[in-house]
């Protein structure tokens, strides 16, 4: 056999080597892009989910809350109700409310007298000329809330603020 035969067969041989490998490499790829995909539809099928599980409770909670405010809706519409019984009414319901957010431990600030930059928002100022009075909250217009120990909405003030009287 002459070398340019031998280099031929060779040759073909080294071309059939490296088709062989590009078939190998091809379907290890195909694979591993239906592995990738597999694993991402888990993911995001895993991550629906769990947003759905850690949603649940609450939205059960508005729910019931929902039928609380059906009932009192019903009841104003087919009853005639005192001005007192429609006041304990909503008042039950506030109350029912403010247990939605304790279940998921949140609570209605501390009041404090005085300005607080940390749990407060002043919305606006009044003047005083009584310097004693200076930084003391003259009207809570928003409740804040905390959940933990951390404010989840400043509570908005309005704010005496001491002017001397020239």
């Amino acid at each position: 056999m002459t070398d340019s035969n031998q280099n031929d067969k060779l040759a073909a041989e080294l071309a059939e080597m490296r088709q062989v490998i590009a078939d190998i490499s091809a379907a290890e790829k195909s694979r591993e892009d239906k592995a990738f995909d597999q694993l991402y539809e888990e993911l995001r099928q895993y991550k629906e989910d769990f947003l759905f599980q850690a949603e649940k409770p609450l939205l059960l909670d508005l729910l019931l809350f929902y039928d609380s405010l059906n009932w009192f809706q019903e009841t104003l519409v087919k009853q005639e109700m005192s001005p007192d019984v429609i006041a304990d009414s909503f008042q039950y319901l506030l109350e029912e409310f403010l247990e939605v957010l304790y279940r998921r431990d949140v609570v209605p600030a501390e009041q404090h007298d005085t300005f607080n930059m940390k749990t407060h928002r002043a919305v606006k100022a009044v003047t005083t000329d009584d310097e004693s009075e200076h930084q003391k909250i003259a009207q809570v217009l928003k409740r804040g809330f905390m959940r933990g120990a951390k404010p989840l909405r400043p509570e908005e003030v309005i704010v005496k603020r001491y002017v001397a009287n020239k």
